[in-house]
């Protein structure tokens, strides 16, 4: 294998910040690391492997043939990061595209640099080199940063989700966590979206999260890269699933405009003023059904009932 070692700006290139996420995970400041771990090696393509569950869904096809155009003319100007596997061969951490456009270029041998990292380890690299990427559609940076999070604050995504909206409700009383847990919790969610570099946490929590709530056949749409953020969200106001199948068809064939978009929605919905206004109707039979029920009388329901009434009120203010 030829061997050539990283310069320190090499390093601090190679590949897409991989050295700042190396850091992070705490990797870099691993004493016990060889020194063949600072330098650049040829390997096999044959000897390299995939992992089994690579964060990276969907490849732009645009996108691959413009690598693979450039790598034909310059070569692999960074060096793909994997790790040594028992077998002899070795798995891919960070660089999939670049050994994709390898293998259609039947390139025998890429450059790597081979860290020694656990499972876990790996795949944190893995999701932070993927949130680098240009054409990263929302859904896919959503679900990976939440990923990532989870894993390091060693937590579930909705404990993730719920610190998220803790902290942002005491910024809004300007108070401060005097949890001594919580506050390192969120000093590496800080640390996390300082390293991605693009969002903040409160803008992922605003603008991102809500995704999640998206219709799935428009979310997967969204994960495919196949449709714009602006896009996906007017078709979801869109309930009916069959013509908002239809909408999404549409859409992708004919690259409506968000006005388009808006007009076909407003062709196929009766006008507001057309459908009866239910709502006093419900109220008014909800109090008679709570009122006979009398259900503040069972513990458990009464603090269901009083959350339910805490909103109602807030409505009215």
């Amino acid at each position: 294998m030829a061997k050539r070692r990283l310069s320190m700006a090499d390093e601090m290139e190679f590949p897409n910040k991989t050295r700042q996420f190396l850091d992070l995970v705490g990797v870099t400041n691993n004493p016990q690391l060889s020194e063949n771990e600072s330098i650049e090696q040829s390997l096999l393509i044959t000897q390299i492997h995939l992992a089994a569950h690579q964060p990276r869904r969907y490849f732009s096809i645009q996108g691959m043939e413009s690598l693979v155009a450039s790598i034909r003319e310059h070569g692999i100007l960074q060096p793909l990061l994997v790790r040594p596997l028992e077998s002899g061969n070795y798995e891919l951490i960070a660089g999939e595209r670049r050994y994709r456009a390898a293998q259609t270029l039947g390139m025998e041998q890429v450059p790597v640099i081979i860290r020694h990292l656990n499972d876990q380890d790996a795949f944190q690299v893995a999701l932070l080199e993927n949130l680098q990427r240009e054409d990263l559609n929302p859904v896919e940076e959503t679900e990976a940063i939440l990923q990532l999070l989870s894993i390091r604050l060693e937590c579930s995504q909705g404990e993730v989700i719920s610190l998220l909206n803790h902290i942002a409700n005491l910024q809004k009383q300007k108070t401060e966590t005097t949890n001594n847990v919580v506050r390192n919790q969120w000093e590496m969610v800080e640390k996390i979206f300082s390293v991605i570099g693009r969002l903040t946490p409160d803008s992922f929590r605003s603008h991102r999260l809500p995704l999640l709530n998206l219709p799935k056949d428009v979310l997967e749409t969204l994960r495919q890269g196949q449709l714009e953020y602006t896009k996906a969200r007017i078709i979801a106001q869109l309930k009916d699933k069959e013509q908002r199948h239809q909408l999404l068809v549409k859409t992708i064939e004919e690259n409506l405009s968000v006005r388009d978009i808006k007009s076909y929605i407003q062709s196929v919905q009766p006008p507001k003023s057309s459908q009866p206004n239910i709502l006093p109707n419900r109220m008014k039979e909800a109090y008679q059904r709570v009122k006979q029920a009398k259900i503040w009388e069972d513990p458990n329901k009464a603090k269901v009932l009083d959350k339910l009434l805490g909103q109602i009120e807030a409505l009215l203010e």
